[in-house]
């Protein structure tokens, strides 16, 4: 039985969380590296959105490693005191009770707003700040932070704070960032942007390939990325698909099959806003004997 498989049967119960443990930064390259044998995984766009918790809360990626194993996108934000918390908006009417941006309140006035669900529906969950997510991702998943309107040196030093350069990496748009957080900090490792061979060409100039941990190449298969994933697989770096604008809205009797379409056409990650269902779809596709396994509980 496959890794999801085992999953799928003992989360009727929904006891515990499903993990992924990498307790050193060499442990986070050999779970990227692309080897042939891997075992195609989800990541929870915005920490998993379509699932009736709120996105960017721990909650909504608790739900979701109750069924499966995964990673999670997430996007920082500053408060006006400059603490970083987890908001993809720069202003706070579609996700929460309160309206302005999040630039205008301070962490301590944050705390009493409540998270609307994805169906837009107020809850009890509250903003979490970065720190948070952090401590609570140690031991549980992967977090991916997005760029907002956070500054990278501050990203360098949320990440060093909580020694998690073996748990958290940083999304990047172009090499020259990539280049930005190389010199500073070899240790993180980047989720990058590699939507051209031009961009390919840049990165392959600008950092060793062991520090790419995925390369989102856009939210479908073109006759163009498909040969980009061939070049990204020859430098052992994975490839991820953002499914958000795409196999996502989908109707419901076609979602499956397009998950499953993304990983036979050499997709090893996909990126969605329904991590639970698409796990569930690419169910079939995991290998029996991938040495992957061992990070996986």
């Amino acid at each position: 039985m496959g890794l999801l498989g085992v999953a799928a049967n003992q989360c009727t119960q929904h006891s515990r969380l499903h993990t992924i443990t990498l307790d050193e930064p060499a442990d986070l390259q050999d779970f990227f590296a692309y080897t042939g044998k891997d075992i195609p995984s989800i990541s929870g766009h915005r920490g998993g959105a379509k699932n009736g918790y709120p996105e960017n809360s721990i909650a909504s990626m608790r739900y979701t490693l109750r069924h499966t194993p995964a990673t999670f996108e997430v996007d920082p934000r500053l408060t006006r005191d400059s603490v970083i918390v987890l908001m993809h908006d720069a202003t706070l009417e579609r996700t929460t009770n309160a309206t302005a941006k999040v630039s205008d309140y301070k962490w301590e006035e944050l705390q009493d707003l409540k998270l609307k669900n994805s169906n837009g529906n107020m809850t009890e969950h509250r903003i979490p700040s970065l720190d948070e997510a952090i401590r609570w991702a140690r031991g549980k998943t992967v977090l991916n932070l997005d760029i907002k309107d956070v500054p990278k040196l501050m990203y360098i030093r949320a990440i060093g704070n909580h020694n998690a350069e073996s748990y958290v990496i940083v999304t990047v748009r172009n090499a020259e960032q990539a280049k930005y957080y190389y010199e500073r900090a070899p240790h993180i490792m980047f989720s990058a942007w590699i939507k051209t061979k031009e961009a390919f060409d840049e990165y392959d100039q600008a950092v060793p390939w062991e520090q790419v941990a995925q390369a989102y190449i856009g939210p479908r298969i073109t006759p163009e990325n498909k040969k980009l994933i061939e070049l990204l697989h020859d430098q052992g770096v994975m490839v991820m698909v953002g499914a958000g604008p795409s196999q996502d809205k989908l109707p419901d009797d076609e979602r499956a099959d397009a998950y499953r379409a993304l990983i036979r056409s050499g997709v090893d990650i996909i990126e969605t806003d329904r991590p639970v269902e698409s796990a569930k779809a690419i169910q079939p596709l995991i290998p029996e004997d991938s040495p992957k396994q061992r990070f996986f509980e």
